[in-house]
């Protein structure tokens, strides 16, 4: 092989590898245009609701209410339920302000604290390995004159309940959601420090011989969040019962030391009694011992435990029926001042 063969072979060996780098660079700068053709598309709905309760930061210069905004997403799939998260945006804001995640329907709810003025509201499905992210959907909202606090606190999925009052038999169970949402203000100040603010939850106002819970109790509010966050609030109340059986129907006996003592002490006493007719002393110290037996036998009647054996426990009483407002509190601290907003509902015991 002559040696201008040797160069045309090298030649043509090096343009090979030139394609094959060419192709492979090509192929993967393709790949997710080829990988989104074959995804699914997806299409969001966004509905917002704005509601108003009382501020209890309010002042007399300060306004009295809040106003809280719900949106209700909805992201639809040509095959399926998309699964996944949505992200909200308000205006132009390249950075969301919230994240929700889809339920098995579909679907997501957020509670958004927004500041005073005019907002677009923007929600758009980011998207997974089977359904592509979908475009924007938008809600305008105005939001004037509402009182200045770090966080709200409402309720919402009340039950059971009827006319919007949770309603109870003694005994009974009732559970609703309490949502803390940051306001827009204070979720810019935790921006700047870069560090979460945690609110505890908590309920007064309850009957007695009842009682609530929180799931979880202290609730964390994030940087670049404007999210509500979510406890679950359970409110037990307790039933009349019967009593336990007296120990002593359950087969107590006397105490053979008892009579042990009480026997030798009544035959002491009779012979006091007797020997009272011939001496003068006798006669008073028989009716000194008679007085001391007597508060003996009263005191041990009136004992705990002689009662507890002759009468058993109690009856354990049910939770007082009736109507009561029962306020739902978060308390936030940075460790020298804290904040407080609370929210009420009415509960009825039956």
């Amino acid at each position: 092989m002559s040696l201008e063969q040797v160069h045309v072979i090298g030649k043509n060996c090096r343009k090979l590898r030139l394609h094959w780098v060419a192709g492979w660079v090509i192929a993967l700068a393709l790949f997710p245009v080829v990988r989104a053709f074959g995804l699914t598309s997806t299409s969001t709905s966004l509905s917002a609701q704005t509601s108003t309760q009382a501020c209890s930061t309010s002042t007399s210069t300060n306004p009295t209410t809040t106003t809280l905004t719900t949106l209700a997403i909805t992201v639809t799939g040509s095959g399926g339920v998309p699964s996944g998260t949505v992200n909200i945006y308000d205006g132009a804001n390249v950075s969301p302000i919230a994240s929700a995640t889809l339920n098995t329907s579909g679907q997501a709810t957020v509670s958004l604290y927004l500041s005073n003025g005019s907002h677009t509201l923007n929600a758009a499905y980011q998207g997974n390995s089977t359904y592509s992210p979908s475009g924007f959907s938008s809600s305008p909202i105005s939001i004037s004159a509402q009182c200045n606090t770090q966080f709200a606190v409402s309720l919402s999925n009340v039950s059971p309940s009827s006319s919007s009052v949770m309603t109870l038999t003694a005994g009974q169970s009732g559970t609703a959601t309490v949502t803390v949402t940051p306001s827009q203000v204070f979720v810019a100040s935790l921006n700047t420090t870069g560090a979460p603010s945690f609110v505890t939850v908590s309920c007064s106002g309850l009957p007695t011989l009842s009682s609530c819970t929180f799931t979880p109790e202290s609730l964390e509010l994030l940087p670049g969040q404007d999210a509500g966050v979510m406890s679950t609030m359970l409110i037990q109340t307790q039933a009349q019962t019967a009593g336990a059986v007296p120990p002593a129907r359950l087969g107590h006996k006397s105490s053979p030391v008892a009579w042990a003592i009480l026997l030798p002490g009544m035959l002491g006493l009779g012979g006091l009694a007797w020997g009272a007719r011939r001496r003068r002393w006798l006669q008073r110290l028989s009716l000194v011992a008679l007085v001391g037996f007597v508060a003996a036998m009263g005191t041990t009647g009136c004992n705990p435990r002689y009662y507890y054996y002759n009468h058993g426990p109690g009856n354990p009483p049910a939770t007082p029926s009736g109507t009561y407002t029962v306020t739902v509190a978060g308390q936030s601290s940075n460790g020298v001042t804290a904040v407080t907003n609370t929210t009420t509902f009415q509960l009825t015991v039956q």
